[in-house]
């Protein structure tokens, strides 16, 4: 009999549970989320850099469109992946947001022994930012003029000609190793602290070349202080519609290369898709507005349009690339 009793007490707690969740799942289905708690959108990178600005710029709007505080939280360190790792410890419940970048995101696993955290299965994708490919450049007074001119150089160069970056690991040292890779050709990798430095010594003739993006190397081109060779995009930029691509140069091995910096947001895997899909939707909004547009091009950025399921795609195929890459190249991080 107390058995009996016991066992019909559980069932009713059980009922009863259930029944007080109920209205919960419910009121969530509805949108109660967010109920007015701050959101934290961590940048795992100093104060100051292209993903800090375009959190604060995001965040901006996007407290007033979820009618909440959403606050930065800066947490540099290994190129990403310290405020990466602890971004992927966060709970999923829709108040912890990451800006990744193609380093946090697609090279670090490769590139660094342990890095505490998966890029594809410890996040979810929420929204592709936008991509910033990388320009081939040279002195002004450089006798090569096209990329077959510079694979030839090389080719003919004890060592390879001279190449600066603004550090090892980086997507300007990457887009040199991956033309070195599918061409079969070698170069000399000169790494500088920074692309300041690195792209004067181009200027200067200390260094044969240097691919560097378009928001730093724009202003030498259109001054005439640097001759651009190609853009690393698949396709040519409007900025630099007399600039062939890589792929366009005819050389063999390269008419699938192609290098893309990236920004992109993410939240730890497990988050709800409803939360997902909300973030997804205003975050679209946000950046499709007039002055976002001007943003993202002033940043030499070009604004992209993926679902989630096609940032997956892309995050992955990004991850195979530079794992092949930093493999066969044998980069070692500094």
């Amino acid at each position: 009999m107390q058995r009996r009793t016991l066992l019909q007490r559980a069932l009713v707690t059980g009922t009863l549970m259930a029944a007080a969740a109920l209205p919960a799942t419910t009121a969530f289905a509805q949108g109660s989320w967010p109920t007015g708690k701050a959101i934290t959108y961590m940048v795992p990178f100093p104060a100051g850099g292209t993903t800090d600005v375009l959190g604060r710029l995001i965040s901006q709007k996007l407290g007033t469109a979820l009618g909440t505080s959403v606050v930065i939280d800066n947490k540099g360190g290994a190129g990403g992946s310290v405020g990466s790792e602890i971004a992927s410890r966060a709970a999923p419940d829709g108040y912890t947001m990451l800006g990744g970048t193609v380093s946090s995101h697609a090279i670090n696993v490769s590139l660094y022994p342990k890095i505490g955290y998966d890029p594809v299965t410890s996040f979810a994708p929420v929204t592709l930012i936008g991509t910033n490919p990388t320009v081939l450049v040279v002195p002004a007074n450089s006798p090569y003029k096209t990329l077959k001119d510079v694979v030839e150089a090389s080719k003919a160069k004890a060592g390879g000609l001279s190449s600066a970056s603004a550090g090892i690991g980086t997507s300007q040292h990457l887009s040199l190793e991956l033309l070195a890779y599918k061409s079969g050709v070698k170069f000399n990798h000169v790494p500088y602290k920074g692309s300041g430095p690195a792209i004067q010594d181009v200027i200067g003739g200390q260094v044969d070349m240097m691919f560097d993006t378009t928001v730093v190397a724009a202003p030498h081109i259109a001054s005439g202080k640097l001759r651009a060779i190609a853009v690393t995009s698949p396709k040519r930029l409007e900025s630099l519609p007399d600039v062939p691509t890589v792929a366009e140069s005819g050389v063999p091995g390269l008419a699938d290369y192609s290098v893309l910096s990236w920004q992109a947001i993410f939240v730890p895997a497990g988050t709800p898709a409803p939360i997902v899909d909300r973030l997804h939707k205003e975050i679209r909004t946000i950046l499709a507005q007039p002055d976002m547009q001007e943003r993202l091009k002033s940043f030499g950025m070009q604004p992209a349009d993926m679902t989630t399921a096609e940032i997956a795609a892309f995050q992955k195929a990004e991850v195979a690339k530079w794992a092949q890459v930093i493999k066969a190249a044998n980069i070692k991080p500094e």
